[in-house]
């Protein structure tokens, strides 16, 4: 990681030009940077970027490891390179921990394209006021989503049996340095994920199948505790939401959402304590996903990688993986078939 004291002059003009706007005639979809970017961010993360070329000026939205895809502020060219900057609050507290200001840092991310490639390199203020960090890191475009598929003509190898109902066998945690809430037992995977009052904050784990997987139908059940919130993600790269939102206004953060990105089309989730059933077809870029019977995504096209994604690059292989760092939450009959191609 390098740093400065000062905000370097082209960081400074840079963040000057994006309050001037951009000619009508500016955005242009053939630009090497329009499109859909796999991010390799600092420290190995997965991340996303979606650059798009609107009516006269350019736009995008960024995923930066973990939360939802979010719009940037500002996106613009200058001299061959691309400009992005994306704000956040950062919160001044009294002595009695009371909220006396809320002020706003904008971080400066800049790429340049070689192909399918970027280089890029982020730029981040300080929030104590002293200097900027700075760092490098990668992205590679992502190939266009094909057609849907026709799931009728989809074929299906042997059932796979992913939890025994006994033991851990089979699972491991994302991160072994984590601690780990799962346990097994009746035919119950259970994660108890406990912080003590006072304590210092345990950093529990994500569970993950040891065997990787490409293209396949899931089944299992869950169920979900009052705020409880959990995620189930396919190949350890999409999250469908599995969280309490009953009685909730349709959003894509709601069960059964491909997180932040694909809304269900209806509620179809039951009350916390209740076991809900989940049908889950991810095949060619596309997830379907069945809950509690009803249909709610319907053979969507997949735009990227979701936050908490083991990686963003979505023509891997890859696990199932339970998210297990939030809240308490149980899983039973897990069940996957493979498409066979």
């Amino acid at each position: 990681m390098n740093s400065t004291r000062h905000l370097p002059h082209f960081l400074s003009l840079a963040l000057g030009l994006t309050s001037l706007g951009a000619p009508a005639f500016a955005a242009d979809a053939s630009n090497p940077f329009v499109g859909r970017w796999a991010l390799t961010v600092p420290g190995g993360g997965a991340g996303w970027l979606g650059i798009a070329a609107e009516k006269g000026y350019y736009d995008g939205s960024i995923l930066w490891i973990a939360g939802s895809v979010e719009p940037v502020d500002s996106v613009f060219i200058f001299n061959d390179t691309l400009h992005v900057t994306r704000t956040h609050e950062v919160q001044r507290k009294d002595a009695g921990g009371k909220v006396v200001r809320t002020q706003r840092f904008t971080d400066l991310i800049t790429a340049t394209a070689d192909g399918d490639e970027l280089k890029l390199k982020i730029f981040r203020p300080r929030t104590n006021g002293e200097g900027m960090d700075q760092e490098e890191f990668t992205g590679k475009r992502i190939p266009p989503v094909p057609h849907a598929p026709d799931l009728s003509k989809v074929k299906y190898g042997e059932a796979i049996p992913l939890f025994n109902g006994r033991n851990l066998d089979g699972w491991r945690l994302t991160d072994p340095n984590q601690v780990s809430g799962w346990s097994a037992g009746n035919g119950i995977l259970i994660n108890n994920p406990v912080q003590h009052k006072g304590g210092p904050h345990v950093s529990y784990g994500n569970l993950r199948t040891d065997r990787e997987f490409e293209d396949f139908n899931l089944k299992l059940e869950t169920r979900v505790p009052k705020d409880g919130n959990s995620g189930i993600y396919l190949r350890g790269i999409y999250e469908v939401q599995v969280a309490d939102t009953y009685g909730r206004p349709l959003d894509p953060h709601n069960m059964g959402a491909i997180y932040s990105r694909i809304k269900p089309s209806e509620s179809a989730e039951k009350p916390p304590g209740e076991w809900q059933t989940f049908d889950i077809t991810l095949c060619d870029r596309h997830a379907t996903v069945i809950l509690n019977g009803r249909k709610i995504i319907d053979n969507q096209p997949l735009l990227g990688c979701t936050g908490g994604a083991l990686s963003s690059d979505e023509m891997r292989p890859g696990p199932i993986y339970l998210q297990g760092d939030h809240a308490g939450v149980e899983y039973r009959n897990i069940v996957l078939k493979p498409i066979v191609k």
